[in-house]
């Protein structure tokens, strides 16, 4: 009877994985729309190809050593003792995800691990999209693959590693907990597309000669919304991705005020720590509704924040929504949607910063600001269902934002950005800007024919 009820546990949990993938697609659909929707008509091939070069660039190197990095480096390396580096897997010492390792086939001994693996690929692609999304209409192809396999395989499976793994060193020593990634991908991907965009610098025409920034607005709005509800509902696989689906958390069981052994089978966070999915829905709702009432306020009524304050108020209370109250979820949505279109505006108007569809606010700015609330809100809950791990508190998670956003995102960004711009490779020149990327490619798709044709006469 324990065999067959474990057949089904591990069956069950396959399936959950492999739906949460499912859903997650949606919301590379939903950035496809809503980046073309956002850019100008000459520039709307480019930015769709540019978003779909990014699925084979990034499930590639993540599949080589993006998923290898996650489960090498809890420790930092070397800030905390125990297992990391290089990880001692069932199959041999330091073998565990590596690409030739069986456990990344189709392997009749493990049901679980690259059905895992497709959800945290998911995650790289969304931390990807965002960064593309901000720099549309300006940057070379070439250049963005490059962007986007180091946000998409390297700095947020790093930050996932150290905060968002149950043995990752900010959830042992700093209490870092961040349920629904707030941080550990949207505040990391806003930091790096700000790093980039620093160095990129603003589209034709954005700055009228004396700084005043002149709006940009979608040519499609249609696409816009369609794209972020898709977004939203592809939101609904990444909460429970998030998650594992069933566990006896026992262990965690004294700190949520249960009694000592007790035996409580639920889903919990990727830290084993309880919550349900009954709990995250009402908060994901709440969080959704804060930020769209928000957004249309703060904005006047303007549709492109107000559909984007929707994901705005997701994200802010992501970090902690695996514990708070419905209400809690909707203000905490609300506040983050308001700090982050201030900030917006204050960024782009001090340093001249062109985020193009407000990328850098909604994941990036929102995220901060998630973490932050989560610190002071959740202070004193158990960080992880480990004994001896830090609770979670304020400094904490505010050093923890500033790792997400500021070391792994915002340097990172900006240094690659500096060494591509140094070699003349990261933004196009200024005559194909202006005449719109889609040209450009037309007339090299148009010179390659040509030679094809000639070649064979």
């Amino acid at each position: 009877m324990d065999n067959e009820l474990s057949a089904l546990n591990t069956i069950f949990t396959e399936f959950y994985y492999w739906v949460t993938v499912v859903l997650m697609f949606l919301i590379h659909v939903g950035f496809c729309m809503y980046e073309v929707g956002a850019s100008r008509y000459k520039n709307h091939l480019h930015t769709l190809m540019k978003n779909t070069i990014l699925i084979p660039l990034v499930t590639v190197t993540f599949f080589f050593f993006g998923w290898w990095i996650y489960w090498a480096f809890p420790n930092g390396p070397w800030i905390f003792e125990g297992a990391g580096l290089i990880l001692d897997g069932d199959y041999g010492a330091n073998t565990l995800a590596l690409p030739w390792d069986p456990i990344m086939a189709v392997n009749m001994q493990d049901h679980i691990m690259m059905v895992f693996w497709a959800a945290f690929l998911l995650f790289s692609w969304t931390a990807a999209s965002i960064v593309s999304g901000a720099v549309i209409e300006r940057i070379r192809t070439s250049a963005f693959g490059i962007l986007a396999i180091a946000i998409g395989s390297v700095f947020w499976v790093i930050d996932a590693s150290w905060g968002w793994h149950y043995n990752g060193w900010m959830v042992k020593m700093l209490g870092y907990h961040d349920a629904y990634a707030s941080g550990v991908i949207h505040a990391v991907a806003g930091g790096f597309a700000l790093g980039v965009l620093v160095v990129l610098g603003p589209r034709i025409g954005k700055f009228a000669s004396d700084g005043t920034p002149n709006n940009i607005g979608p040519r499609n709005p249609w696409l816009v919304v369609i794209g972020l509800f898709l977004i939203y509902t592809g939101f609904w696989g990444f909460y429970a991705a998030c998650n594992v689906p069933i566990i006896d958390v026992n262990g965690a069981a004294a700190g949520y005020g249960l009694k000592e052994g007790f035996s409580l089978y639920t889903a919990t966070t990727i830290y084993l720590t309880p919550t349900t999915l009954s709990g995250i829905t009402a908060n994901f709702l709440m969080s959704l509704a804060g930020g769209l009432l928000m957004g249309y306020w703060v904005s006047k009524g303007d549709p492109f924040w107000t559909y984007s304050s929707g994901l705005a108020g997701i994200i802010t209370a992501s970090a902690g929504n695996d514990l708070y109250h419905p209400l809690q979820a909707m203000i905490i949505g609300a506040i983050g949607v308001f700090i982050m279109y201030k900030m917006h505006y204050w960024v782009e108007r001090r340093f001249k910063i062109d985020d193009a569809v407000g990328a850098v606010a909604v994941h990036g700015y929102a995220g901060v600001v998630g973490l932050l609330i989560c610190g002071f809100m959740l202070w004193g809950y158990p960080s992880s269902a480990y004994e001896g791990y830090a609770a979670i508190n304020p400094v904490g998670m505010a050093i923890g934002a500033v790792i997400m956003f500021g070391l792994l995102g915002f340097l990172p960004g900006w240094i690659i950005a500096l060494i591509l711009n140094s070699v003349g490779k990261l933004r196009i020149p200024r005559e194909a800007e202006l005449a719109g990327l889609d040209y450009n490619l037309m007339e090299a798709s148009k010179r390659d024919q040509d030679s094809h044709a000639a070649a064979e006469q």
